[in-house]
């Protein structure tokens, strides 16, 4: 990257690094204004986060829920689109660091998110990958679906067993939704497809270190999902915390569990681009910023989404980082840049609540809106509707609604696929490897039950 982009130009400089929900909303709210914006994500698509547990659960494809920023944003005619990673920013020059090199601003807005959280732990993460990106859906499918091709192969029932323990840690939306359809591809989907196992013995284990699930919902709501997940088969263990994670065990207080896979949904930091603000940060590692989203110090500084910390005057506690919020800030930036631009007053952030919700399984779900609260298959429609209509093309809505009315009347998933792995690791996982190809054929009747 050159350095072009500098605040030389007639035109107000608007960098916006990342390209989420709070980056994106931002920059397409700013297309009528006299500025000069340069969208800069270390991903050349956007993504719809709160589906992406079904990709990696193999119900969409990535393509379902994702599309490339340059397409969303290709009329917006006072916007350019880089694809870069951003190192660090220099708050007195007025710069931001890529790793191909520097871009000057005039106004900054970070929305670069946040990450999985290890409580200082991060070794876990080789055992246990977290939900944030298409990467780690894929990478969580393609173990699901490696645990079952090589609990095909074993012989021994402990070890087989071991095969088909899922476990995730962490019971908010994430950890429930992720866990009701873990259940419903061992109960529903999978049955038919092998012949020498019992697929429906797979244990969906849930961890949460409270004493319920869903905390940001109503206490109700949160025991609805409990009863729902265990009507199910899910094994709800609540007031636990994962004490260890090894190659093929999670240690729960002195309990040593065997599991091959286990998924991480327990926490989240903010993006270590904060850091280098040297600004003051929360617990999380989210940038405590104005009422306006700006960095206390810096007015020409903004931080939105995931990794933004804003008290909500209305409740007392801070705003929660799930995507109305996001869209609601980005949206929020944008205006406040033009009436600074106008040389006009802009009023504080004030978030908006639209309600909470979370999807357990089919025609299972629990929502807050309004403050009325709603379950069972009502809910479920509503999350669906809710969920649809922010996808952007029509080409996205109308692939997800028909995967879906095809997973609801065939329970079927229909993307089940191994990807990305490497001949040897699929071996491995089928307990292939070090076999030659006579050695194998003569060893079936050993490795397969039956």
């Amino acid at each position: 990257m050159n350095n072009t982009h500098a605040s030389s130009h007639k035109k107000p400089h608007v960098l916006i690094v990342g390209g989420g929900f709070a980056g994106l909303h931002c920059a397409k709210k700013l297309a009528e204004a006299d500025v000069k914006i340069t969208l800069a994500d270390r991903h050349n698509y956007y993504l719809f986060q709160p589906l992406l547990y079904q990709v990696a659960t193999a119900a969409l494809s990535p393509a379902d829920i994702a599309a490339p920023i340059r397409k969303i944003l290709r009329n917006q005619q006072n916007t350019s689109v880089v694809l870069a990673r951003v190192l660090s920013v220099d708050v007195n020059k007025k710069r931001v660091k890529f790793q191909h090199g520097e871009v000057a601003y005039d106004y900054l807005v970070l929305a670069t998110g946040a990450t999985h959280s290890y409580f200082g732990r991060d070794d876990w993460e080789e055992f246990a990958p977290g939900l944030k990106t298409v990467d780690d859906a894929l990478e969580i499918r393609q173990r699901v679906l490696l645990a079952y091709e090589a609990a095909e192969w074993e012989d021994d029932d402990a070890a087989r067993q071991a095969e088909l323990t899922f476990v995730v840690v962490g019971g908010g939306p994430t950890g429930v939704e992720i866990s009701g359809a873990l259940q419903e591809i061992a109960a529903q989907t999978f049955p038919k497809d092998f012949r020498h196992i019992d697929t429906t013995t797979a244990r969906i284990i849930l961890i949460e270190a409270a004493d319920r699930l869903l905390m940001a919902l109503p206490e109700k709501l949160g025991e609805q999902a409990l009863r729902d997940l265990e009507q199910m088969g899910v094994q709800v263990r609540l007031n636990s915390m994962v004490t260890d994670l090894r190659e093929g065990e999670v240690q729960i207080g002195d309990e040593i569990l065997p599991a091959k896979n286990v998924i991480w949904a327990a926490g989240v930091r903010g993006s270590k681009l904060a850091e280098t603000l040297n600004v003051e940060l929360d617990r999380q590692g989210r940038v405590l910023v104005a009422d306006d989203l700006s960095v206390p110090g810096h007015p020409e500084i903004f931080v939105i989404g995931d990794l933004a910390h804003i008290t909500d005057k209305k409740t007392g506690r801070p705003v929660p980082g799930v995507a109305p919020a996001a869209v609601q800030m980005g949206r929020y930036v944008a205006s406040s840049i033009c009436s600074r631009l106008a040389g006009k007053k802009h009023p504080d952030f004030a978030y908006r609540d639209k309600g909470s919700m979370a999807t357990i399984g089919r025609n299972r779900a629990v929502a807050s809106i309004a403050g009325q609260n709603f379950t069972g298959f009502f809910a479920w429609l509503i999350w669906s509707l809710v969920h649809i209509f922010p996808l952007i093309g029509f080409r996205s809505k109308l692939s997800v609604v028909f995967s879906w009315v095809l997973s609801y009347f065939s329970l079927n998933k229909s993307v089940r696929l191994i990807t990305g792995r490497s001949k040897s690791q699929v071996r491995k996982a089928m307990g292939l490897v070090n076999m030659e190809t006579t050695d194998c054929e003569k060893s079936t009747e050993k490795n397969i039950h039956g």
